[in-house]
C-alpha cells in the first residue's frame, strides 16, 4: 500500500473520530439551551467559511471553472445546507439511537449511486464488508443507551434520513471536483455558498445567543464543532476523495458508533461488554474489508 493511501485512510478515520466526538459537544450545547439547532448551524458554516478563506490567502491559487461553479452550488445545497440543517433538527425530534441507525444508509447508498455515477466497481469483498459494518452499527445502535427522549421519531426519524441521503449525494459530487482542484480552492467556495443558504434558517437564532452566558466547557465545545467537526473534517474529507473511492470513504461512517461508544466509557457514561465488542470487531473487520484492495489479474 502506498504512503498516500495510507495518509488519504488515515485522514478519514481522523474525520469519524472527530464526528464520534462532536456528538456530545453539540448535544451539550444544545439540550442546555446555548444555541439553537440551526442558529448552530449558522456559527458553524460562518466560522468554517472565515477560516477557509483566511487559510486560501496562505495556499498557491487556483481557478475555477465557470461551469464548476454551479456544481459547486448544488454541493453546498446537499453537503452543507440541507446536510447539517436535518441532521441538527433531526436531533431535537428523535433519539441518538434512531439517528445512528438512520445514519448507517449512507454508505450503502454511496455505493450504489458510485456505481452508477462514478462507474465504480463494486466487489463481492466491498459488499461483504459493507453488510458487516452494517451489523455491527446496528447492533452497537440497539444496545445503545439514550437518555434523550424523542419528542416526534417519525419526523425525526425522517429528517436525519433526508440528511443520510443529502450527505451521499454530497460525496459523489465533490468526488469529480477533487480530481480536477485542490481541497481549499473550491472548499473555501463551497462554505460561501452554504453561508449564504443557512442565513434564512439560522441568523435569527443565532442572533439571540447569550454569549456571556457560556461556561468554559460550552465554549470549548463549539469550538470543538466549528473547528474540528466542520473546518478540519470539510478539509480532510475532499483531501482523502483525491485518493480514496467514494464508497471507501462513507464506510468509514461505521466507525462512529464505536467512537462514540469508546467516548462514553472514558467519560464513564457507559460500559463495556461482550455485545459492544462484537460489533466493534464486525464495524472494524468491514472497514477493513472495504479498504482492502482487490488483487489484480494477471
Amino acid at each position: 500500500m502506498d504512503k498516500t493511501r495510507i495518509f488519504a485512510l488515515i485522514g478519514v478515520f481522523l474525520v469519524q473520530v472527530i464526528y464520534g466526538f462532536t456528538f456530545t459537544f453539540a448535544n451539550d450545547v444544545i439540550d442546555e439551551g446555548f444555541i439553537r439547532p440551526f442558529g448552530f448551524i449558522f456559527l458553524r458554516v460562518l466560522g468554517a467559511a472565515i477560516l477557509f478563506w483566511v487559510l486560501s490567502l496562505f495556499t498557491p491559487k487556483q481557478k475555477i471553472a465557470r461551469k464548476d461553479f454551479l456544481i459547486l452550488f448544488f454541493a453546498s445545497i446537499f453537503g452543507i445546507a440541507l446536510n447539517m440543517l436535518t441532521f441538527f433538527k433531526g436531533l431535537e425530534y428523535t433519539t441518538p439511537i434512531h439517528a445512528s441507525v438512520i445514519m448507517t444508509v449512507v454508505p450503502i447508498v454511496v455505493l450504489v449511486l458510485s456505481a452508477f455515477f462514478l462507474k465504480e466497481r463494486i466487489t463481492g469483498l466491498k459488499i461483504v464488508g459493507i453488510l458487516l459494518g452494517f451489523l455491527g452499527a446496528i447492533v452497537l445502535s440497539v444496545y445503545g443507551k439514550s437518555a434523550q427522549a424523542g419528542d416526534n421519531i417519525l419526523l425525526g426519524n425522517l429528517l436525519v434520513f433526508i440528511n443520510a441521503v443529502s450527505y451521499s449525494i454530497y460525496l459523489i459530487i465533490i468526488k469529480k471536483l477533487t480530481q480536477k482542484y485542490y481541497p481549499l480552492a473550491f472548499i473555501k467556495w463551497l462554505f460561501l455558498f452554504g453561508l449564504i443558504l443557512v442565513f434564512p434558517f439560522g441568523y435569527g437564532e443565532f442572533s439571540q445567543v447569550v454569549w456571556s452566558s457560556f461556561t468554559p466547557y460550552i465554549l470549548f465545545s463549539v469550538l470543538f464543532v466549528v473547528i474540528g467537526a466542520t473546518f478540519f473534517t470539510y478539509l480532510l474529507n475532499p483531501i482523502a476523495l483525491r485518493h480514496l473511492k467514494a464508497s471507501t470513504v462513507s464506510t468509514f461512517l461505521y466507525i462512529q458508533p464505536v467512537i462514540a461508544s469508546i467516548f462514553a466509557l472514558l467519560i464513564g457514561s457507559d460500559t463495556m461488554n461482550i455485545v459492544k465488542v462484537i460489533a466493534a470487531t464486525l464495524i472494524f473487520t468491514g472497514v477493513y474489508l472495504v479498504t482492502k484492495r482487490p488483487k489484480l489479474s494477471r
